[in-house]
């Protein structure tokens, strides 16, 4: 789950919240994209537009908020962090809600906060 942990250089700390049809089912703190006008889950090497708040239903509206490149999320590893270190890009997990320890990814290391094995949280940003 991608944990919203600070905005740097934010006026407010709290991101503001849009909402938008899901066109799978979704569960909080989910990386997504838009596609055709629907929020879709967002895995690879692709970067997310958004990260949901909420749990929806495939054709309901879900509670979103838009990514930005001043956010730090706190996210859990899918894959040992043995080959990665802080400044690398990994890509995010297929359930999009965890990154892997991939290189060439979008989500940038920013601390690897001593994380060691599989399920450790680090802090990335997009």
């Amino acid at each position: 789950m991608f944990d919203l942990k600070k905005i740097i250089n934010g006026r407010m700390n709290v991101p503001e919240p849009e909402r938008y049809v899901a066109g799978v089912d979704i569960v909080p703190g989910m990386a997504l994209t838009l596609s055709a006008g629907k929020l879709a889950k967002c895995t690879g090497a692709t970067k997310p537009t958004h990260i949901s708040m909420g749990v929806a239903k495939n054709g309901a509206l879900c509670p979103v908020v838009a990514v930005e490149g001043n956010q730090h999320y706190d996210v859990e590893l899918s894959a040992a962090p043995s080959e990665i270190s802080e400044g690398d890009k990994v890509t995010i997990d297929g359930d999009s809600l965890r990154v892997t320890s991939t290189k060439n990814g979008v989500a940038t290391i920013v601390s690897l906060n001593g994380a060691a094995a599989v399920g450790d949280k680090i802090t990335v940003k997009f």
